[in-house]
């Protein structure tokens, strides 16, 4: 816009620039024109009021000594004609081929001169011619036939001039123009700041709605009363579902409880099985209260960010997910990698997305399965990923992933709610890195973390969290 604004402005100033030019050009050339042919008339009355006698058949003497004085002085060709358009004196530089139409006005009583105006393209000289008269009779004519050179030459060196002066005011009109429309388009720039900063998760965002002017003040009021109710909206929704799921854990609680209280007094087999059925389910919502709680936590604004050595914490999670592992006979371990390495996160945000893609490959490897983690320094960042051997996921299913409450079809009696890659896609989003998923070479799926690395980098000796140091690679049978 701000290109189409200046370019508008140009434009204008442009056709103003032609419109005033245009003419003042054409009247520089007319006046300058005139400034000569009123010198050249003024010598041919002159040299009409000595040509008197020379017409009356006297001597030439005295204008002949005139002409070739002002034909050596000013290097002008002059001439007395007679009626019969004949040259009874002449000057060494006289041209008696364009003075034809000039001659004609003059014999016929009338000063004469051609042409009006003299432009840079023209090539004809000026020409001036004057009566000579004696008792109201014509006896002959005066012309002077000028060089329009000098004349062109002005002209265009004025013409040069206004062109110049037009060339600077086009720069003035090009800088004030893009003052100009930045001073307009100011609250327009700010908006589309705001907008990218409230995309990026700044929810505090808002335009100054005193600046520009009065329509744009009023978009940007309304676009801050649009970002207040929109803020508030997502405000309220989560804290509804946070507020919700907890709750609902004390009901919950309870509930699990006085089913477990009636296990004993069930003798039916049956009624063992729905009451352990009804015990799996409770446990199941209790899961799926959970993940509402920790979704709720990751969606919520973050601008704290935090250093945190990926390695290190990669190290812990392995160590903390081992006994699980042991037990369902998976061999969990942490490849070599880079050591330490650094990234700038939201907080517990590489904790907890470790622990969902940890949690999730152990539980589909199956026994006999391995699931590997591993941490490298890539692309200005900290690359993790999770190798497992389970059946993996189909093209179609990889995009559904991170789907809220989402499960593979072939996955609808495992454990879990359907919101831990959901969980991890938050959190990844909030730090600004990426989630990725794809197919293993053989088997398996490739679950890949990226989170940026702090710029400056800490030094290695000085972490900036709280972590356990990486240690090297280890296996949990």
């Amino acid at each position: 816009m701000r290109r189409r604004l200046v370019i508008s402005y140009l434009l204008l100033m442009v056709l103003v620039l032609i419109a005033l030019e245009t003419p003042l050009a054409a009247t520089l050339a007319a006046s300058e024109t005139e400034r000569v042919r009123a010198d050249r008339l003024a010598d041919a009355t002159r040299f009409a009021s000595l040509a008197g006698p020379t017409l009356r058949g006297g001597g030439p003497d005295p204008i002949e000594s005139e002409l070739r004085s002002y034909d050596e002085l000013y290097a002008i060709g002059a001439a007395v004609v007679d009626r019969d358009r004949g040259a009874l004196v002449a000057s060494p530089r006289w041209q008696p081929a364009p003075t034809a139409t000039a001659l004609d006005i003059a014999l016929s009583g009338q000063q004469a001169s051609a042409p009006q105006s003299v432009w840079p393209w023209t090539t004809g000289p000026v020409v001036v011619a004057v009566p000579v008269s004696d008792g109201g009779e014509v006896l002959g004519a005066v012309v002077i036939v000028t060089p329009a050179d000098p004349i062109r030459r002005a002209v265009a060196t004025w013409w040069l001039l206004l062109a110049l002066a037009g060339l600077l005011a086009v720069l003035a009109c090009v800088l004030t123009a893009f003052g100009l429309a930045g001073w307009v388009l100011r609250p327009v720039t700010e908006l589309d700041a705001v907008t990218h900063e409230i995309a990026e998760g700044d929810r505090s965002a808002r335009v100054q709605h005193r600046l520009g002017p009065p329509e744009l003040r009023r978009l940007a009021a309304s676009f801050n009363h649009m970002a207040d109710v929109v803020s508030d909206v997502m405000d309220r929704q989560r804290a509804f579902v946070a507020h919700a799921s907890h709750q609902l854990r004390n009901p919950l609680t309870a509930l699990r409880l006085r089913v477990e209280e009636l296990g004993p007094s069930l003798t039916d087999a049956d009624g063992r099985s729905e009451h352990r059925l009804a015990l799996e389910e409770t446990d199941r919502l209790a899961l799926v209260l959970d993940a509402l709680l920790t979704l709720a936590r990751a969606e919520r604004e973050e601008n704290e960010r935090v250093t945190v050595d990926a390695a290190s914490v990669a190290a812990s999670r392995v160590a903390a997910w081992a006994p699980l592992a042991r037990h369902r006979s998976v061999t969990l371990r942490l490849a070599p990698g880079d050591t330490p390495a650094y990234a700038r996160t939201v907080p517990t945000a590489v904790d907890q997305a470790l622990d969902a893609l940890i949690d999730n490959a152990v539980k589909f490897s199956g026994p006999g399965g391995t699931v590997t983690v591993t941490v490298v320094r890539r692309d200005h960042g900290v690359a993790l990923e999770v190798r497992d051997s389970g059946p993996g996921m189909t093209e179609s299913q990889l995009g559904q992933a991170t789907e809220r409450f989402w499960r593979a079809p072939d996955a609808q009696n495992v454990d879990g709610a359907g919101l831990g890659l959901t969980i991890v896609a938050v959190l990844v989003d909030a730090s600004d890195g990426r989630l990725t998923m794809r197919a293993g070479e053989s088997r398996g799926l490739i679950a890949g973390l990226w989170f940026p690395a702090p710029v400056p980098a800490p030094d290695a000796d000085r972490p900036d969290a709280d972590t356990e140091p990486a240690g090297d690679a280890f296996a949990v049978p």
